[in-house]
């Protein structure tokens, strides 16, 4: 069984910074894109960014600028470093890949860390 395990979030002053850290197990053949997402409370899960195999990175306007999505093929995991942090960044983050396993390629979501940034 495929599975993502996020860890990293916590509690932070606005304009410190966080690293999240999300790896995958079980039996992989291969990851494809990996992801980052967010919800907020009372608001849609949203794209944060998101990283191919081959390290091209895709990066929401929000996220543009303070955030940094890497990822380490080795370890299958994938990190988000995030800078000068807002409260509007407060949210559940969600690690996403989409990962070739027996039976196929499939999506699968991580259990969600929390990021808390205090004014």
């Amino acid at each position: 069984q495929v599975q993502l395990v996020e860890s990293g979030g916590g509690f932070v002053q606005a304009g410190g910074s966080l690293r999240l850290s999300c790896a995958a197990s079980g039996n992989i053949f291969s990851i494809n894109t990996m992801g980052w997402y967010r919800q907020a409370p009372g608001k849609q899960r949203e794209l944060i960014a998101t990283i191919t195999s081959r390290g091209v990175t895709n990066y929401a306007d929000s996220a543009e600028g303070r955030f940094t999505i890497s990822r380490d093929n080795a370890k299958n995991t994938v990190y988000l470093q995030m800078n000068s942090l807002k409260p509007e960044d407060t949210a559940v983050y969600y690690c996403n890949a989409v990962i070739r396993s027996v039976g196929g390629s499939r999506e699968v979501w991580g259990q969600g860390t929390s990021v808390t940034v205090s004014s």
